[in-house]
């Protein structure tokens, strides 16, 4: 379980302070004003209200889960979030050949490629720095995906478990991308605990996960869900291959890198599940909902390239990347390896 982390706003420091007691405790009060609600405070409050479905946060009572109050607030930041998400790729509109509209998503991205920019000159301190972002999401790696399983039937659903097998690691607890994901963070001599650096992932970062959360928990969006990771599987054998690349040239083992080489391996069969059997199955049954594929393979490039702009952005002009830029997080000791210099380009 994760600590409980610092409110960033009015919104999460509600929500924060409500699951610091139990349930019935206080009067409700989730009455607070959303417009404009800054990004850092309505990603953190929803991040927070999704995690009770996780693994929970320590001390907090397993009973806010199901609260009423609190799934109604988490239904007003979901409406602020999806209008977000609408004004950035649009609404689910009716497609026709799903695949070729899918490849045409994957091959259309115009965001910079942070795994090309890794793998050329990246910095070591650059890459503990891209590993704390990314364990809000690998360390609990496939788990919203699965939630789909139970919501298909037929040729979809056995793809979805094809896939989702491998993710964890086809019965290996070992092998499960989630443990091979910590052990690269351990490697980079960064906490590998679930939630260790939840202060300092920053509202960008949070979004990427909050996305797949979002899409995972109601089953409206079941389609969004598969489209989502299709695109993961679709768009992850290149990246993959330059983070490894990028992992050797600094100099790390193969402790740091089997995370990424066994994405390179596994996603060259899954892109094929997802794309042929996956989202074609589920189109072919539901084709009412062909629409929704898209729109998932839409958010996820729209919500991946904001991310790969903040990162590449912070970098460009000497800073951390990490929420409050320009403190260490106590959890990330300096770097040790020769040559490296925090925020160096």
């Amino acid at each position: 379980m994760s600590h409980l982390p610092a409110a960033r706003g009015p919104i999460s420091d509600c929500v924060i302070d409500h699951l610091r007691h139990h349930p019935g405790d206080q009067p409700a009060g989730w009455g607070l004003p959303l417009a404009g609600a800054d990004e850092e405070d309505l990603q953190l409050a929803l991040y927070c209200c999704y995690e009770l479905h996780y693994r929970g946060f320590t001390g907090v009572s397993e009973a806010w889960e199901w609260n009423a109050g609190l799934l109604d607030l988490r239904s007003r930041l979901e409406q602020a979030w999806l209008e977000q998400l609408f004004d950035l790729v649009g609404p689910p509109a009716p497609v026709g050949d799903v695949k070729a509209a899918l490849r045409a998503v994957v091959d259309g991205g115009t965001g910079p490629s942070l795994s090309g920019y890794m793998a050329e000159s990246g910095t070591l301190p650059q890459f503990r720095e891209f590993a704390v972002h990314r364990s809000a999401y690998q360390l609990k790696e496939a788990d919203p995906h699965s939630w789909a399983i139970p919501r298909l039937d037929g040729t979809a659903k056995a793809a979805l478990v094809t896939i989702q097998a491998g993710e964890y690691g086809d019965g290996c607890a070992d092998a499960m991308h989630s443990v091979l994901f910590a052990r690269t963070m351990e490697s980079l001599g960064l906490d590998a605990t679930y939630g260790a650096y939840l202060d300092v992932i920053p509202g960008v970062t949070l979004a990427t996960v909050n996305l797949i959360s979002f899409l995972a928990l109601h089953r409206r969006w079941r389609g969004a869900l598969l489209g989502h990771l299709a695109v993961f599987e679709m768009a992850s054998v290149g990246p993959m291959g330059r983070y490894s690349q990028a992992l050797r040239r600094l100099g790390l083992g193969r402790e740091a890198t089997t995370f990424y080489d066994v994405h390179v391996e596994a996603d060259a069969v899954h892109e094929v599940v997802a794309l042929h059997q996956l989202a074609a199955g589920f189109a072919a049954a539901e084709p009412g909902r062909a629409g929704d594929l898209l729109f998932g393979a839409r958010a996820v490039m729209a919500i991946e390239e904001r991310f790969a702009r903040h990162l590449l952005d912070s970098w460009a002009h000497h800073g951390s990347s990490l929420y409050r830029t320009g403190s260490r997080h106590p959890l990330m000791p300096a770097p040790t390896a020769p040559g490296a210099s925090v925020g160096a380009v």
